[in-house]
């Protein structure tokens, strides 16, 4: 039986005295607390990069709309119908080639990506980072390799490829020794930041127009490199969370794929649900022969089919068990509460690959699905298939739904407003 309200004229009595309270949550409604919690709670975004695609015929539904029959891909997901959108007809409109997956979460120009040239932008997940990385003692986490995270200048951020190395770092607290090195590291830098801010800030009054540009872009880093110096001499005092899942004693390699994948998405469910971050990208996949029952084929083999029909099936063994580990995630995410919603409620999950048809390197019609995060889910959403939408109108749409308010992301020409 839920609890009564406190009655708002609820006084502090002591001896002769009496004191009024300020108003309280237990003083509200019950429907007035959640949505209140529902409004505070902070909104997170996960993205999930595939290197190889997914076979469309099995992926994506024939019919448009919520009342759709599930592909033979989708049935694994069948349970979370109601909480997914899938999107054909969507791109960056980039060349054929595989050197496009550098440009799936940043939706550069397609002229700014090229084999052995890259001039790329941010990526969707250090978008978000920069307006609510700072509530978290990691901003973001890049886990798995892959080249998914790109910030503002257009450097690659590094990935983070042992998930050992990866809780340890989220949960596993240091010995005070440990933690006094972390921390003269951290004041060390520190030291040496301010020094170059002191040289620089001389140089400037003997540089051209040209070059003062060029140094203000550096006394950005610089900046940048400080304020995340500054937080993490806080975090490292703060004590971290603490969680009931043994920590993990091995790092899964490319053949054991969906222990891979399941002890990442278990990683990314914990930093959600201890707000550790806020924003993940996640890079799966392997080139090898993963070990699912009934394949014998390198998964790279089996992406490029050549539409032969035993090649195919190898390859919709492996994508569908992907999927069905996807699908174990959202469960998780689904089961987890926070603020009178969802864990999964409050994420915003894309699903996604830089290749629409892997066996031909094509780089249109890209298969992706987007979950959680409280959209007004659609079923299927169909676009043009030769006419691609682009995929960053998609991603501006995820931005506002994060409480960002962006005017434009990548080459993005306006927003999907079907979710």
């Amino acid at each position: 039986m839920p609890l009564r309200p406190l009655d708002r004229r609820t006084l502090l009595r002591a001896s002769g005295v009496a004191i009024g309270l300020p108003v309280l949550d237990a003083m509200l409604p019950a429907r007035v607390r959640a949505a209140d919690a529902r409004a505070v709670a902070p909104r997170r975004v996960v993205l999930v990069g595939r290197p190889l695609g997914m076979y469309a015929p099995f992926f994506f539904p024939e019919k448009a709309g919520k009342d759709y029959e599930p592909s033979r891909y989708l049935k694994v997901l069948e349970p979370h119908r109601d909480q997914f959108t899938v999107f054909s007809g969507v791109s960056h409109r980039y060349p054929a080639g595989h050197f496009a997956e550098v440009g799936l979460f940043t939706g550069v120009h397609p002229d700014n990506i090229r084999p052995n040239e890259i001039r790329n932008g941010v990526s969707l997940d250090q978008e978000v980072a920069a307006h609510v990385g700072g509530h978290t003692r990691f901003p973001s986490l890049v886990l798995g390799g892959g080249d998914a995270a790109w910030n503002r200048r257009g450097v690659r951020v590094p990935a983070q490829a042992r998930a050992t190395q990866v809780f340890k770092q989220l949960f596993v607290r240091g010995t005070p020794d440990e933690e006094a090195r972390e921390l003269r590291r951290i004041r060390d830098g520190r030291s040496i930041l301010d020094g170059v801010r002191e040289q620089v800030a001389t140089l400037n009054t003997k540089l051209g127009g040209a070059d003062r540009v060029r140094l203000e872009q550096y006394l950005a880093s610089v900046r940048e490199a400080e304020q995340r110096l500054q937080q993490d001499e806080t975090w490292v005092k703060a004590p971290k969370p603490e969680v009931k899942p043994a920590a993990p004693v091995q790092d899964f390699g490319g053949p054991q794929l969906l222990q891979r994948s399941r002890q990442w998405f278990e990683l990314v469910r914990l930093a959600l649900a201890t707000d550790s971050t806020r924003v993940v990208s996640l890079h799966l996949g392997s080139q090898e022969r993963p070990e699912i029952e009934g394949v014998t084929l390198p998964h790279h083999d089996a992406s490029h089919h050549g539409q032969e029909p035993t090649k195919l099936e190898q390859l919709a063994l492996i994508e569908e068990a992907e999927l069905k580990v996807f699908g174990e995630f959202l469960d998780k995410m689904k089961a987890g509460t926070e603020g009178g919603d969802t864990l999964l409620g409050r994420t915003a999950v894309v699903y996604a690959s830089n290749l629409g048809n892997s066996s031909s390197h094509d780089n249109t019609n890209l298969p992706v699905l987007l979950a959680g995060g409280g959209f007004r889910h659609a079923g299927h959403v169909a676009f043009d298939r030769k006419n691609n939408t682009l995929l960053s109108n998609l991603y501006v749409r995820v931005l506002h739904q994060t409480g960002i308010e962006a005017k434009a992301f990548g080459v993005s020409t306006g927003v999907v407003s079907e979710v």
